[in-house]
This record gives structure tokens, C-alpha cells and sequence, in this order.
């Protein structure tokens, strides 16, 4: 029946003097009240929900809030930080280890100064060996593709403390490692004892055996420029490929699981357009593994700010202080100092820093393709509302 007959516009006419249609696409409520399937589901998933929320908040939320408060009070380990005995001592901490010259300080910023080089080194070579491993076992000619990615992600599930051992073997004064340089006739160092920066070495043995004025002279936080600028020691440098062949084997899970959701037939057009693997590579594999990259990246920092359980395994600073890292001085403030006030407010520094420089890593890698078009789309919609103001 045509709308336009007299049956069918008394039909519409009747249809809107019922009330208002409703849109396409909206489901009804049942019950005619506020309730209904949607009122059932969301009480059952609060129902569901609930018990983990209480486990984040008991074993998560809970202990966070202490630690906040144990940084700003003068907490020594004993009986409990919310007792009367122990005082609010506001950023006094801070200011401690931050703002005034001593032992403190000094030790901070070299922990951050090892691990800064640490995190330099360690997420850029762990994400491109997990790519490159991707790359290669997600071939469909490869013989034994499931052979190669156990073997590549095997170190990542094998136990740390092994895992150091293993390396202390090998890097010992008389392990393998400086038994292959012996071969060669050539000494090699005592890889974790030592503690000269890599760049100072290259330096002297380019014959700069004194730091340049401008450089010794002036300081940050307490430790010069020359200082800063030290680069990771021998020591540090063992640990740097320690993470690197641990981590990289997870990392290429999640790289391989990404190449998988790329649809072929893009591929199969660029090849048939000609495109070389490092055009296709570059141009097509790289862009649509970018929400995968940025997820490694972020993890990868954040995993290497928080390194601990290698250097505790090598005796940390009563071993090789190049080695030390903020959450290690932070465990041996807290549990060997018994400087707990100090050692909450070092680990609440190095949240501070992984919260900055991974949110200014996701602004560096942020789509701005997507950007531009949501910057479009409030555009037209702030247009098209001033036009209805306009028409009314």
C-alpha cells in the first residue's frame, strides 16, 4: 500500500498520533520499566565481578595506598606504619633524596643512570630480535616453523635464577666467554666486575683519559655531566643481552599472532604490483603491526625500569654498584637500611618516571591518521550544529 493513497497516509497518521517510532536498532525493555534484560545482565555482572574487584583492591589498591603513605611518614619497619609513633614527615623523603647532597642522592642517580642506559639498550634490540624471529617463523616455507618458535621462546619460561647462573659461567674471569677471546689471543675483562662505562673505555683508549672541563664542571642532581654520560659498564652490558634473549621470545608470540591477522590478499596485490619484501615489509607489514608495536614497546619499558631480580642474583651494589637500579636500591633502602620512608618514596619515584615516559612514548607513536579524521569529524558535527541553531 503506497503511502501516498489515503489508506496509507491515515496509517502513518495513526502510527504518529500512537506516539513516537522508534529508532532502528534500539532493542525494547521488557517490563516497560527500568529493569528488564539489561537491568538483569548488569546485576549479574556486578555479581561476577565483584570478587576480583575486592582481590585488586585488598592485594593492589590497599598495599599502594600504605606504601604512598609510608613515603611521606617516618616508618622504621617496626609494628605497624598507621601506629601513633610513627609521624607525618610530608616530602621530607623526597627533598632527601632529590634536593640535598649526600649518599642518598648519589645513589639514586646512579641507579637511574644504570638503568636509563639499560632501558636504552634493552627495549629497542629486544623489540627488533622479536620482530626479525616473527618475521622468519611466520614463513609459510619454513620447515619446522613449530620446532623454531619453542626453541626461540624457550629462555622465556626457563628460571631466572638459571638463567643468571648460566651467564655467570659464561662471563665470569675464566668462563667460556674469555676462553673464546684467549683463543683468539686476546685478554678479556672480568665482564662482571667491571664498572667503567662503555663510553669512557672508547674514550681512553682514544687517548681522553681526563673529563673536559665543561663536562666534569658541571652537575645535575649531583653527579656531573661526565658521570652521566658514562654509558653502561661491562657489567650491565652482560645483563642488557641477558634480557634481550629472555624477552624476545614473548615478544615474538605477540609479533607472530599480529602477522597472522594481516589478510593476505594485501600482500598477494602488492606483489602483484611489483613491491620488493623490504617495499612490502616497510610499507604495508610495518604500519598495520603498529597497535602491536606500541603494546611491546610499552611493556618492554616498563619491564626494564622495574629490573631487580638479576641484579639481586649478582650481590647488586656490594658486588658492582654499575649494576644497582632504582628497584633494587629501593628493596635494600627499605629491608637492608631499614629507611623505609626512603625506600617507598624511591619506588614511587620510578612510578613516576614510567607513567611519564610511557605516556610520552604512546604520544610519539600515536595514529595521527586517526587523529586527523576524529579532528574532521568534530569539525562537521560543530558545524552541523551551529546550522540547526541557525535554521531554528
Amino acid at each position: 500500500m503506497s503511502v501516498d493513497s489515503p489508506a496509507g497516509a491515515g496509517n502513518v497518521a495513526a502510527a504518529q498520533g500512537a506516539g513516537r517510532v522508534r529508532p532502528l536498532g534500539r532493542p525494547r525493555r521488557s517490563g516497560g520499566g527500568g529493569g528488564g534484560i539489561r537491568g538483569r545482565e548488569g546485576i549479574a555482572g556486578w555479581i561476577f565481578t565483584t570478587p576480583v574487584i575486592v582481590l585488586i583492591v585488598m592485594f593492589l589498591a590497599v598495599p599502594i595506598l600504605m606504601a604512598l603513605w609510608v613515603s611521606f611518614s617516618n616508618w622504621t619497619g617496626i609494628g605497624s606504619p598507621f601506629s601513633g609513633d610513627v609521624k607525618f614527615v610530608g616530602v621530607r623523603n623526597y627533598k632527601f633524596l632529590l634536593g640535598e647532597d649526600g649518599l642518598s642522592r648519589q645513589n639514586l642517580m646512579q641507579s637511574l643512570r644504570n638503568n636509563f642506559y639499560y632501558v636504552l639498550l634493552v627495549v629497542p634490540l629486544q623489540t627488533s630480535l622479536a620482530l626479525f624471529l616473527a618475521v622468519i617463523v611466520s614463513r609459510r616455507r619454513l620447515v619446522g616453523r613449530g620446532f623454531f618458535r619453542t626453541a626461540f621462546y624457550f629462555p622465556s619460561v626457563t628460571s631466572s635464577v638459571a638463567i643468571v647462573i648460566i651467564f655467570q659461567f659464561l662471563f665470569s674471569g675464566s668462563g667460556a666467554i674469555n676462553a673464546i677471546i684467549s683463543a683468539l689471543g686476546k685478554h678479556g675483562p672480568d665482564w662482571l666486575s667491571e664498572q667503567q662505562g662503555l663510553v669512557h673505555v672508547v674514550l681512553d683508549r682514544l687517548g681522553v683519559h681526563t673529563a673536559p672541563a665543561w663536562l666534569a664542571n658541571h652537575y645535575v642532581l649531583g653527579q656531573s655531566w661526565w658521570e652521566w654520560l658514562a654509558g653502561p659498564s661491562g657489567a650491565m652490558v652482560v645483563l642488557i643481552l641477558l634480557a634481550v634473549w629472555t624477552t624476545a621470545g614473548t615478544f615474538m608470540l605477540l609479533f607472530v599472532a599480529a602477522l597472522q591477522n594481516i589478510p593476505s590478499e594485501i600482500e598477494e596485490a602488492a606483489i602483484t604490483d611489483g613491491a620488493s619484501s623490504w617495499q612490502r615489509f616497510r610499507m604495508i607489514t610495518l604500519p598495520m603491526l603498529r597497535p602491536t608495536l606500541l603494546l611491546v614497546l610499552t611493556l618492554g619499558l616498563i619491564s626494564t625500569w622495574q629490573t631487580f631480580d638479576a641484579q639481586y642474583l649478582l650481590g647488586g651494589a656490594l658486588a658492582n654498584p654499575s649494576i644497582v637500579t632504582p628497584a633494587y636500591l629501593s628493596y635494600t633502602t627499605s629491608f637492608s637500611n631499614q629507611q623505609w620512608g626512603q625506600g617507598a618514596a624511591i619506588s614511587f619515584i620510578l612510578f613516576v618516571i614510567i607513567i611519564v615516559l610511557a605516556a610520552f612514548q604512546r604520544w610519539v607513536l600515536r595514529d595521527r591518521d586517526d587523529e586527523l579524521l576524529k579532528r574532521q569529524e568534530r569539525r562537521q558535527a560543530k558545524e552541523m550544529r551551529a546550522a540547526r541553531k541557525a535554521s531554528a
